[in-house]
């Protein structure tokens, strides 16, 4: 079997490669300069670097190496779109193309384009589904009834800016909405919650009301409860199936020894 990787930032390609390896796949990888870790080369084989805009030579790397299924793993910035890369011809054409400039239009683009090649986007959890979360309580501590009341309230909140393709998260504090995400990303906006309200935070991230799977699956981390604790937040609920829980054993850890509760919520 032999599938593309498209690797964004982030660990989630590495995640990625090293359960194909354990899967007995064979990838062919595509690292974006502006994005992807430079130690992909150490541990994946048949790595081509392409810009930003280089939707060409991705395509040619895939085909030269026999690809008919491809996986997006790890998170390409929304912003890097705009940042003054110069797009390739066959990029151009798809945004030029493009009726709006959402994630959704982007990567549905991208996707539709590798089609056209006979390169089917598959479920980007396809050798990590022992990587998403769980449904109910998965820390120590529970979440208290005003949590409890945070998430209610901001699960609602959450699915409409997911549904408009805004974000994936939102802060809340006293069933009020403190922070609501954008381009900036998770952590940038728990940081900006804790400026303007530090203390007694629960965030709410939560997957599509009809995720697609191959792209923009919510992801949580070390890096998630470290910066909930900087911004004096207490909860974290996440969508259940749908979203990806890296650094496991560690992230639960960290969270257990700082009283913070975490939930995978229905979606």
């Amino acid at each position: 079997m032999k599938v593309g990787l498209i690797a964004g930032n982030g660990q989630f390609p590495f995640l990625v490669v090293d359960g194909a390896r354990k899967a007995g796949a064979s990838l062919a990888v595509v690292a974006i300069k502006e994005e992807t870790d430079k130690r992909i080369d150490e541990v994946a084989e048949n790595v081509q670097w392409v810009g930003i805009g280089q939707l060409g030579k991705m395509i040619s790397h895939f085909k030269r190496h026999g690809v008919t299924s491809a996986i997006m793993a790890g998170q390409v910035k929304h912003v890097q779109i705009f940042s003054g890369a110069l797009p390739d011809i066959r990029m151009f054409k798809m945004l030029w193309n493009l009726p709006k400039r959402n994630t959704d239009a982007l990567i549905g683009g991208v996707a539709a384009e590798l089609a056209k090649e006979g390169i089917e986007l598959i479920d980007s959890t396809y050798f990590i589904k022992d990587q998403l979360a769980g449904e109910g309580s998965l820390t120590r501590r529970k979440p208290n009834e005003t949590e409890l009341a945070n998430v209610e309230y901001g699960l609602h909140i959450a699915r409409e800016i997911a549904r408009l393709d805004l974000g994936q998260t939102i802060v809340v504090r006293a069933s009020a909405c403190v922070a609501i995400e954008a381009m900036e990303g998770t952590d940038a906006t728990i940081r900006r919650a804790g400026e303007l309200a530090n203390g007694k935070l629960t965030v709410v991230k939560v997957a599509k009301p009809e995720q697609d799977m191959r792209f923009d699956v919510p992801v949580v981390g070390v890096p998630t409860i470290r910066t909930m604790i900087e911004a004096g937040a207490t909860s974290l609920s996440i969508t259940a199936e749908k979203t990806l829980i890296f650094d496991r054993d560690e992230m639960f850890e960290l969270a257990n020894k700082s009283k913070i509760a975490i939930i995978g919520s229905a979606a």
